[in-house]
């Protein structure tokens, strides 16, 4: 690994615990899981509008209104919202009676250990799903992936020697039972492991360089295949387009710079890497329906 990445690497993993250790239990482990109320969920706040890990989280009670990568979604009982990395995310609104758990997971472990990166290329419709990453369930449903959290809680103040492997294993018997409920929902595939291994590549670096990197051959290039055959497998494994992957990623950041920061459409624009701000005016209009100026003053 090249100095430069390994940093980066190194970088992430403190950002994950820095976060794990906020909104989980303070173990320091990659698999915490925690109880969430209304107080507690109309106090978080995401660094940057982002976390740096993934999250599941199961509605018990009363409902939830959360911001996702520009837009507006509700949370009700049974539904189960899955957290990808890099997206912004902030919460709207709470009812009194909302309870839910959520299951933290470092990237690290989710990503790049090959039995749950296995799982994640087989069950990859959450992450397919930017547009809606909610999931109903049914009581049954609900009850099986809940007790698996509850699990993953009994086990996480083992012995350090112990935990560690403990909770790796109960995480991939979740993400099991997960991909079983996901089975009933999500298209039939006819994808190869190769493919989809691209495809979870190119998901994976999307949320890192977006802001940057707008074009196709960068993404190409990292991943060491063409423009066009990039293009064909996120066409074919998740019926959208590459452009149509970045525009979503830079819609959802520019929405939450502007909703949650004083920076002006000029500076948005710059830390967007767009040529100008005429040029991020035009986007953000043509992709969200109204101006920056009317948008921010809606809030």
């Amino acid at each position: 690994m090249p100095p430069s990445t390994q940093t980066a690497a190194m970088t992430q993993e403190v950002e994950n615990k820095k976060y794990i250790d906020q909104f989980g239990p303070s173990i320091g482990a990659e698999v915490v899981c925690h109880k969430v109320d209304c107080q507690s969920a109309l106090s978080f706040v995401a660094r940057d509008g982002k976390m740096a890990f993934y999250a599941y989280t199961i509605v018990t009670s009363g409902s939830a209104t959360i911001r996702y990568n520009g837009r507006q979604l509700v949370l009700h009982r049974n539904d189960i919202y899955t957290y990808t990395p890099g997206y912004t995310i902030d919460v709207v609104d709470a009812s009194d009676d909302y309870h839910a758990l959520t299951l933290f997971a470092s990237e690290s472990l989710t990503f790049d250990t090959s039995l749950m990166r296995s799982m994640i290329r087989t069950a990859y419709f959450p992450f397919v799903a930017l547009h809606d990453p909610r999931l109903p369930l049914t009581d049954t449903q609900a009850a099986l992936l809940l007790r698996q959290v509850e699990n993953i809680m009994d086990h996480q103040y083992l012995p350090a020697p112990l935990r560690g492997e403990a909770l790796r294993h109960l995480y991939a018997a979740f993400l099991l039972d997960l991909l079983a409920v996901q089975e009933h929902i999500a298209p039939h595939r006819h994808s190869s492991d190769r493919t989809e291994e691209i495809f979870i590549d190119f998901i994976h670096l999307l949320p890192q360089h977006f802001a940057e990197h707008h074009d196709i051959p960068f993404y190409a290039d990292r991943l060491c295949i063409t423009p066009i055959y990039l293009s064909r497998v996120v066409r074919q494994v998740s019926g959208r387009t590459v452009v149509d992957y970045i525009n979503q990623m830079l819609l959802g950041e520019a929405s939450w710079l502007l909703r949650s920061t004083d920076l002006t459409t000029v500076q948005i624009a710059d830390r967007l890497h767009f040529s100008s701000q005429a040029s991020f005016c035009r986007f953000f209009t043509r992709l969200r329906g109204v101006s920056p100026k009317v948008f921010r003053e809606r809030g």
